[in-house]
This record gives structure tokens, C-alpha cells and sequence, in this order.
């Protein structure tokens, strides 16, 4: 037999050629990856590229879907309440009863130079002006009703009375004339004091000044009102008493209930138009337009201002009575506390004691003037912010002083053409 040559190679018995062994795996081209691994700056299956967050995880930094971010609520909760801002004495919101109480006497701690201080200079100044006036007329006309004789005595009794009686009107034309000023005063201190100001008690005395005839053409009308209805009543009950012994009865009736009807209609008028120097000041009205606008803003709230008026008024008097009783004992008793041997005689003792219930009196009218001011000018600002959102003005004015705006208009001011609130 003939040998196999290279050509020629051992098959099976079946016949089958053997199987070609498997050709080497291809190389992929130039800038790719090898197969089963991810090119260079891609993941691999199932896994998040490099720098990126798995699929179901939130990046570094940030909250995973449905999860609330840094400083936010969580799904489904409302934010935390944030308090309204209180740049000043008062928050900007509509005020509570309870602040409305409290918030006159902070008035007078915040700044009390300008305050208690202003009122305590209007008060002494009355009481000096009353002494140097009345002191002087009402000795001269003893003098004279002592000296005359028994048949002038009765003319001159008659004249003396009533030049003690002109006066006293000097006393009572300054009081008001100072208590209008000293009204804007506290007035304007309240307003600008929610807005976080402090001003100088010149500043204010000078601000207040600029009113100061709007102020008393509205004090001047309202003593004329009352003169008015008391002399209306008192001439009614004459009317019915010079009738004759037989309407005493009638007389005695209609007057009791004429005076209970005054009380109730000053009471009502009073409510009704207390916030008449605030508007002439803070709004710039003037004495009617004051008047209506004060009848309108109170409209719906006669009994909220009411109350609030009539309980700080009982605060202060009750305190007043509580501080003024020991010293009155003390004034009663003085002679035999302070010369018990009566070395000084009785008018050394009694014009000490009296010196000292004045100086007391002085300071707790001082407080009241102020605490009843102010309880006014916070029931105004109280009913603008229920009424036209004068809180609202405030914000703003606020958030513009602190951005150096100096030219934001004052948002007690009315913007022309702006109707009164219903």
C-alpha cells in the first residue's frame, strides 16, 4: 500500500470530517469596548452611569421622588404657620381683644419721654395756669364780698361770682387747647410706633402743631354738642317746674329720664365719633369728613370699641383710686403725722399733704390721658386693617424702609379718590 500523503488526512468511519476548531473571536474596532463590558464612561447594565444615581435613588444632594426637599413640608402636610411680622408694638393683623387691652400700656414703656412725659408737662401746665389765674380772681372777689356793705353786698357777691366765673374759662380754653395737641401727640406716637419708629418729643409736638386747628374746631364742637343737649334738658325740666307744685311729680320723672337719655346718646356719639382725631392727624381730614368717616369705620363695631374704651377706662380709674386712697388718708391725718406738737401750725402740714396728692394725681392722669389716647389710636388701626387691609399698607411700607426706599408713601394716607370702607 501506498503511504497517505499531506493532502490526504484520517477520516472517520462514517465518513464525516472532523470539526474545524473555532475561529478566534473578532477584535471590535478602535475606541470600543470589548463585548460584555461597557464602554468607558457608560455603566453597565443595571447600574447608573458614573455620577449618576441608580435607577430608584436621587442623586447626591438631592430627595428621592415623593420625598419633600430640605425645608419643605412633607407630602401631604401644610407648611409650619409662621407668626404675621411685628416690626413694632402691634403685630400687623387684625388685633384680638386682649391686645387691644394691652398693647396702651406698652405705649408708655416703648417711649415714655415722648408719652407720659408730654402728658405730664400738658397736665402741670393746666393745674399751674388754673393756680395763677383762679388764685388770684377768687381772692380779690372774697376780699371785695367781705368788704362791701350789707346793702351792696348782694350786687357785689353777684359780680364777684361771676368774674371767678369768666375766669375759670381761661383755664378751661388752655385744657383744651393742650389736651387736642397732646391727643395727636399720642395719636401720631402709636402709628408710627406699629411701624417700628421711635420718634422725639419735639418731632411729635411739632407734627401734632401742623393740626392743630382741625383739632380744636372738632373739641370745640363737641363741648358744643353737649352744652347743647344739657341745655336743651334743663330747659325742658324748668319748663314743667314753673308749671307749678302740682307737676313735681312730672318735673322729678321727666328729668331722671331725660338725664338717663343724655348719658345714653354722649355715650353713643362718643363711641361713634372717638376716632375723629385720629383721622384728622394720621388721614388729614378735616373736621367733617372726619366725622363721617369715623361714623362709617365704626359701622358693624359699636360694641367691640365701646368695650374696649369703657374697660381700659375702669383699669386706669380703678388703679387710680387703689394708688389715690392711701394718700388721701395721709392728707386727712398730715397735721398729726408730720407736727404731732402742732409746732408748725395746721397750714404747714396741710399744704405738704396737698402738694403731695397733686404730684400724685398729676402722674396717674398723665397715665390715663396716655392709655386712653392710645386704646383710640390702636381701635383705628384695628378697624383699617379689618376694613380697607391697612395691614397689608403696613407690610409694604415696612419691607420698602428696610430696602432704603425713603420715598414710600405713608400707609395711613389715603389714596385719592379711595371711598370710605363700608
Amino acid at each position: 500500500m501506498g503511504g497517505m500523503t499531506d493532502e490526504q488526512s484520517w477520516q472517520s468511519p462514517s465518513g464525516a470530517r472532523p470539526a474545524e476548531p473555532a475561529p478566534a473571536p473578532a477584535q471590535p474596532p478602535y475606541g470600543q469596548a470589548p463585548y460584555g463590558q461597557a464602554p468607558y464612561g457608560q455603566a453597565p447594565y443595571g447600574q447608573a452611569p458614573y455620577g449618576q444615581a441608580p435607577y430608584g435613588q436621587a442623586p447626591y444632594g438631592q430627595a428621592p421622588y415623593g420625598q419633600p426637599q430640605y425645608g419643605q413640608a412633607p407630602y401631604g402636610q401644610q407648611p409650619a404657620w409662621t407668626p404675621p411680622p411685628k416690626p413694632g408694638l402691634i403685630p400687623l393683623r387684625p388685633l384680638s381683644f386682649g391686645t387691644l387691652l394691652g398693647a396702651p400700656f406698652q405705649v408708655l414703656r416703648r417711649n415714655p419721654k415722648a408719652t407720659f412725659g408730654s402728658a405730664l408737662i400738658v397736665q402741670s401746665l393746666s393745674v399751674l395756669v388754673s393756680l395763677l389765674v383762679l388764685g388770684p380772681a377768687t381772692f380779690i372777689a372774697l376780699d371785695r364780698i367781705e368788704s362791701a356793705s350789707a346793702a351792696e353786698r348782694e350786687a357785689v357777691t353777684a359780680g364777684s361770682t361771676a368774674a371767678i366765673l369768666l375766669a375759670a374759662l381761661i383755664p378751661v380754653v388752655f385744657t383744651i387747647l393742650t389736651s387736642a395737641l397732646l391727643q395727636g401727640v399720642i395719636v401720631l406716637e402709636v402709628a408710627r410706633a406699629t411701624l417700628g419708629e421711635k420718634q422725639r418729643l419735639s418731632t411729635l409736638w411739632k407734627t401734632a402743631a401742623r393740626r392743630i386747628w382741625p383739632l380744636l374746631g372738632w373739641m370745640g364742637l363737641l363741648i358744643l354738642g353737649y352744652a347743647l343737649g344739657i341745655a336743651v334738658a334743663v330747659g325742658i325740666v324748668i319748663v314743667l317746674a314753673v308749671q307749678g307744685p302740682s307737676w313735681l311729680g312730672a318735673t322729678i320723672g321727666v328729668g331722671i329720664l331725660l338725664g338717663l337719655g343724655l348719658v345714653v346718646l354722649f355715650v353713643w356719639l362718643t363711641v361713634k365719633t372717638s376716632l375723629v382725631p385720629c383721622l384728622i392727624v394720621l388721614e388729614r381730614q378735616g373736621v367733617t369728613a372726619a366725622i363721617g368717616r369715623s361714623w362709617t369705620l365704626t359701622r358693624g363695631y359699636f360694641w367691640k370699641t365701646f368695650g374696649v374704651q369703657f374697660l381700659v377706662a375702669f383699669i386706669v380709674n380703678a388703679v387710680s383710686q387703689i394708688v389715690t386712697l392711701p394718700v388721701s388718708l395721709v392728707y386727712g391725718f398730715a397735721a398729726t403725722f408730720i407736727d404731732p406738737n402742732n409746732v408748725l401750725g395746721t397750714v404747714g402740714p396741710a399744704i405738704a399733704s396737698y402738694l403731695l396728692l397733686m404730684l400724685v394725681t398729676l402722674i396717674i392722669g398723665s397715665i390715663a390721658i396716655v392709655a386712653q389716647s392710645a386704646t383710640v389710636a390702636l381701635i383705628y388701626i384695628d378697624l383699617r386693617m379689618r376694613k380697607e387691609g391697612l395691614d397689608l399698607e403696613l407690610m409694604r411700607f415696612v419691607e420698602a424702609r428696610e430696602l432704603g426706599d425713603s420715598d414710600a408713601q405713608d400707609p395711613y394716607l389715603l389714596p385719592r379718590g379711595t371711598a370710605a370702607a363700608a
